[in-house]
């Protein structure tokens, strides 16, 4: 995302839409009564006597609307934004309804009554944080799973299935999976410009795969990590390991993952913590919220049953006492768990007696 201007003075920012990652942080940061302007394409009636005879043709225009509704829905590319118009050419009349479909390279301006301090930090991660890009792979004798992290999680990738030599057959096969899976590592490596290449199995298996990788350029990128078995529920487990957070010691998926297992180790004990909508918002009013979390499955559905008010209260109540708002994505099994609690919980800056 690019920060094309910001006047916090007026409460506008500009932006310009570079990744569909950017598309997830705004569906996070704009909400109902914000003011977003800019350039749209908008269908216009010419006066041809009867309705029957009308003639409909799409124009772009400048408008600004007030918004009352955002939607995405992750892997559709778009992210529309839609509300009452407030400012735009005369032939267009104000308090008729239009949807910005913001998509790539997408400029527009968003205008709030004041900027929380989660969402500017949101801002600035997405305009200033480098996506560090990882492709991990999870394999072993037979079977490899590869799967590229994104902002909002990871994407899975692709299955392998090698044909090899089963232990208790006499007949020999001559199998190029490694081969294969080395293959496609160094297509992923070019069509991505990796920075890390995971490399996970249980046992031996990864430093067999490695032992394969020739291109000198691929072994400075791989980094070595442990899983119990093969499957897509492996690469959770890889993201949790001390040696895959060592080497994406930055990156916002790994973060969410760790910040949601303290909060489950943090109930598991009867800590200082609590979930759930009731309980945690009971604590933003005490201020005794030191870390909030809330999904982004149970933002998208809060605004889908028009309950979303409640919740951007509570939100802004643990922002205003200095608490650190997290928007944790449900792509990833911290994100799930987090749903299974009702999609919120917090750590709290002291016990409190319910």
């Amino acid at each position: 995302m690019k920060l094309l201007h910001k006047n916090l003075k007026h409460q506008t920012v500009k932006i310009q839409v570079d990744t569909l990652d950017d598309l997830w942080y705004l569906s996070a940061i704009i909400e109902e009564k914000d003011h977003v302007e800019g350039i749209t394409e908008r269908k216009i009636k010419l006066d041809a006597g009867s309705d029957r005879d009308q003639k409909v043709i799409r124009k772009t225009v400048f408008l600004e609307i007030a918004v009352e509704k955002v939607e995405f829905h992750k892997y559709s590319n778009i992210l529309r934004v839609s509300g009452k118009i407030t400012n735009g050419p005369e032939d267009i009349q104000r308090g008729n309804y239009h949807t910005f479909n913001v998509e790539l390279n997408t400029i527009f301006t968003i205008r709030k009554e004041s900027w929380l301090k989660y969402q500017l930090e949101k801002l600035k991660e997405a305009s200033e944080t480098k996506q560090a890009k990882v492709v991990i792979c999870i394999v072993d004798r037979d079977e490899a799973h590869f799967a590229i992290l994104k902002k909002y999680g990871y994407e899975y990738l692709l299955q392998m299935q090698g044909d090899v030599q089963k232990k208790d057959s006499p007949e020999k096969i001559k199998s190029t999976f490694y081969s294969d899976v080395v293959k496609q590592l160094e297509e992923y490596d070019q069509r991505y410009h990796l920075d890390k290449i995971v490399l996970a199995s249980p046992g031996f298996w990864k430093e067999y795969l490695q032992e394969q990788i020739k291109n000198k350029a691929i072994t400075k990128k791989i980094v070595l990590a442990t899983c119990s078995d093969v499957s897509k529920r492996a690469f959770e487990e890889v993201l949790k390991r001390q040696e895959t957070v060592a080497a994406l010691r930055d990156d916002r998926v790994v973060k969410e993952i760790l910040l949601t297992e303290e909060v489950m180790k943090e109930i598991v004990k009867e800590g200082n913590v609590t979930y759930g909508f009731k309980e945690t918002q009971k604590a933003a009013e005490a201020g005794a919220i030191k870390e909030l979390l809330v999904t982004d499955t149970v933002i998208q559905k809060t605004r889908q049953e028009e309950t979303f008010a409640k919740l951007d209260r509570l939100m802004k109540n643990a922002d205003h006492s200095g608490a650190a708002v997290h928007i944790i994505s449900s792509d990833h099994d911290g994100g799930q768990k987090l749903d299974g609690l009702g999609g919120i919980a917090a750590i709290l800056r002291y016990k409190m007696s319910w």
